[in-house]
């Protein structure tokens, strides 16, 4: 039988601290995985929903991204995985009785696990100006009121369309079709935040910012490399291709700054002799410094060019450009500097060049670690670099693979949330319906921020998502939100952006990626994009949380019409009856989705194409795969300061937090803490167990500061910390972001520590 939802918020103020733990999964995993499943959906509800999860004539995870094979077994989900089911398939429900019950100033002092864990939300409810709680309002009414607001804007440039990677492609497709007839290009969305930098390098350099691999030849790799990413709790099941890949052959290479159980060992819960013993699956770990990846891989590169016979100068020569320059940049990397850049011994980086040299057939694989720094574009150019050198891109068994998070964030992309689209998808869009798009760029999440500070934005909507608890800067961000004229956000449940509004707010309650879909046109299919290209169908099978809610495209179709009224030629109540007729459209704006009805038909969807996978073909500005070269950078430290990383804890998925412990770095019943090195602790005066607040330092002086976190003596990288967002996102300058991506740069945070009592 299902729980009730925590009445109070849970004390955190002494977690417990055990050792990290070794090896991920396993029957440790599968207890809590029933454990939470049941508090949230009793027992028969569980076999309904799980049973379900990621199957071929079920629905996909709202989790992460990562595919599934065509052979699929009877539990094809993990344990974070079931934890979103969970939180989504929910008994517990937030009545208007709760919005009554608790003020807006009320729902702002919560955590965001107390807010998250109270339920499915189940009509919409509107925040009229100078009101202290929410009300239930009428759909009809609730899109009056954005009707009301949009229209009254000086220019739809005031508006700003937020797209969250839950979004289906159908959803996705009409909110940026809606934007765009609106007249704005306004369409930040979560990508901005997470694997922009993989975009915009790979899309300068391959010609597609997608990965270029799929599961197949991550089994038949010889050597796979995972930089920056923390597969154990982010993608858990990227553990079981992992698996596979070693039994076949491959070496394991890790590159993180903290070591994670999932990476060392994997206790497959599908086998008896998973479960036992497990699969040792790193076999050289690189603990290296935050931020120091692109000068490993310039180093790499350098070494792989002073060896006879290294360089498949074939490809070189005939699929690539700009190798001259790239080949002088390479050749000036310097040991004594890569050594300080990244905490590297020089006999470990010998190893992981005998490694790359012994390989055929190379992938790498990487995450946030990467992506979210100031260098991050051209540290993962450099990554690029490696692969082209050695002809590891359009070959089975090589590419890069960017290993995307939320489960539809790629499938978003395609479908046209973008602030910057390309004149080829405005050229379809404009031809399929007869409208002219906006041609200037929109503004991405930073410049969504700005935009609300400084008055240029005053009408936020956002598809899904917590932006509040995402965002960096959290004071400024939460100020900027609060200067809106009406905040508006589509969701399944309770979140912080809920509780930081503008003047008015109002909150549409949706249909969940598990709830059945039934239109005027019968039983629904959504589509998603998984992170290596595959497309495929998603049908929910329980009945909704509440008669009230309303889909996604549903939500979009009649704001639409309530908005741009009879002068829209666009057939938005069609599209509400009939998903297909939308894919029918999107079969004839985006490449590649061509049959697209007839082609979700089939079980286990289809693969998009990708011009350098399939043919070697690069659709870049130089027709060749491009060889880069840029200045080598890393993070430089002041004395008494180290580098903060944000991270997620196991409990947690995205600013989702489903509880309060770390399994696998031994942590319990608390999330403000600091991982620390013991040396570096000692050095800095600080002692295991003490609290201290965490001061981050920026050029513009401004303090921003995260109190009372507990020191844990931790096997960092030397002048490395980490602390669990979005508690540490208030420590992230809103100005501190990627060259070009313009991601914030989360995992590079300058920090003092302020001792506290």
């Amino acid at each position: 039988m299902a729980t009730k939802p925590p009445a109070g918020d849970p004390v955190q103020d002494a977690p417990q601290i055990a050792p990290p733990q070794h090896a991920a999964a396993g029957l440790p995993a599968i207890g809590h995985t029933l454990r939470i499943a049941q508090q949230q959906m009793g027992v028969r509800r569980t076999a309904q929903t799980l049973l379900k999860v990621n199957q071929k004539n079920g629905f996909d995870c709202p989790g992460c991204a990562w595919p599934e094979e065509d052979k699929r077994h009877t539990a094809e989900f993990c344990e974070n995985g079931a934890k979103a089911v969970a939180e989504e398939a929910t008994l517990r429900r937030v009545t208007p009785d709760f919005f009554a019950a608790h003020t807006l100033a009320d729902l702002a002092s919560r955590s965001g696990y107390w807010l998250g864990q109270q339920g499915r939300i189940t009509q919409p409810m509107y925040l009229p100006e100078g009101a202290d709680r929410y009300e239930v309002v009428t759909w009809e009414r609730a899109f009056a009121i954005i009707a009301e607001e949009l229209t009254a804007l000086a220019s739809p440039d005031e508006a700003l369309f937020y797209t969250s990677g839950r979004t289906s492609n159908e959803a996705a497709f009409l909110f940026q079709l809606f934007a765009r007839e609106f007249g704005t290009n306004n369409l930040p969305d979560c990508s901005n935040m997470c694997h922009e930098s993989s975009g915009s390098a790979l899309t300068e350099t391959i010609g597609i910012g997608k990965g270029s691999v799929s599961l197949e030849d991550l089994h038949r790799a010889d050597l796979i490399i995972v930089a920056g990413q923390n597969p154990g709790t982010n993608h858990p099941r990227m553990l079981s291709a992992l698996e596979k890949a070693k039994h076949e052959g491959a070496k394991i290479i890790s590159v993180n700054p903290l070591p994670e159980a999932g990476l060392e060992r994997f206790k497959n819960p599908q086998t008896p002799q998973g479960m036992l013993k497990g699969t040792a699956l790193t076999d050289l770990f690189l603990q290296i410094r935050i931020g120091g990846d692109q000068a490993l891989f310039r180093l790499l590169n350098k070494l792989i060019l002073q060896t006879e016979g290294a360089v498949d100068e074939q490809f070189v020569r005939e699929h690539t450009h700009g190798y001259e320059a790239f080949e002088a940049a390479a050749r000036a990397a310097d040991w004594d500097e890569t050594l300080a850049a990244t905490g590297l011994g020089r006999d470990e980086i010998e190893q992981a060049l005998a490694m790359v040299l012994a390989s055929k057939r190379t992938i790498v694989c990487w995450a946030m670690g990467l992506t979210q720094h100031k260098h991050s574009v051209p540290t993962i150019r450099e990554v690029v670099n490696l692969l082209l050198l050695r002809g590891n891109i359009g070959r089975p068994g090589a590419g890069v693979c960017p290993v995307r998070g939320h489960s539809n964030v790629q499938g978003d992309r395609t479908m046209g949330i973008f602030e910057r689209p390309a004149p080829s998808f405005l050229d379809a869009l404009e031809k399929e319906f007869g409208f002219a798009p906006p041609r200037h760029h929109g503004f991405d999440v930073v410049r969504s921020i700005e935009a609300l500070r400084d008055g240029e934005a005053k009408v936020f909507f956002a598809m899904g998502g917590n932006f509040v608890g995402a965002t960096p800067d959290t004071e400024v961000t939460e100020a900027a939100m609060r200067r809106a004229r009406l905040t508006v956000h589509v969701s399944t449940k309770l979140n912080r952006s809920h509780a930081v509004t503008g003047a008015r707010a109002l909150i549409l309650p949706t249909l969940g990626r598990t709830d059945k879909d039934i239109q005027a046109g019968g039983r629904q299919v959504v589509t998603v994009e998984d992170s290596m290209g595959m497309v495929h169908a998603s049908r929910g099978n329980l009945a909704p949380a509440s008669p009230h809610l309303l889909s996604e495209p549903a939500i979009v179709a009649r704001m639409a019409r309530a908005v741009l009224g009879p002068a829209s030629a666009t057939p938005w109540e069609d599209f509400e009856k009939d998903y297909s007729a939308i894919r029918d459209r999107i079969a004839r704006v985006v490449p590649g989705f061509e049959d697209f009805n007839a082609k979700i038909a089939r079980p286990g969807g289809f693969a998009l194409p990708h011009a350098p996978r399939d043919e070697r073909r690069f659709p870049t500005a130089t027709g060749k795969a491009n060889f880069t070269a840029a200045p080598v950078e890393y993070p430089e430290v002041p004395q008494g300061r180290l580098l903060l990383q944000t991270m997620r804890s196991h409990d947690q998925y995205n600013t989702t937090i489903y509880g309060l412990d770390d399994r696998y770095r031994g942590i319990k019943g608390g999330r403000r803490v600091v991982l620390v090195n013991p040396q570096d602790a000692r050095e800095l005066g600080l002692a295991d167990g003490s609290y201290t607040d965490l001061v981050s330092e920026w050029k513009d002086g401004v303090e921003r500061r995260a109190p009372g976190f507990r020191v844990v003596f931790y096997p960092t990288a030397r002048g490395c910390a980490a602390a669990y967002y979005p508690e540490t996102n208030v420590l992230v300058p809103l100005d501190s972001t990627a060259d070009i991506s313009n991601t914030p740069a989360s995992k590079s945070v300058i920090v003092r520590f302020e001792h506290g009592e």
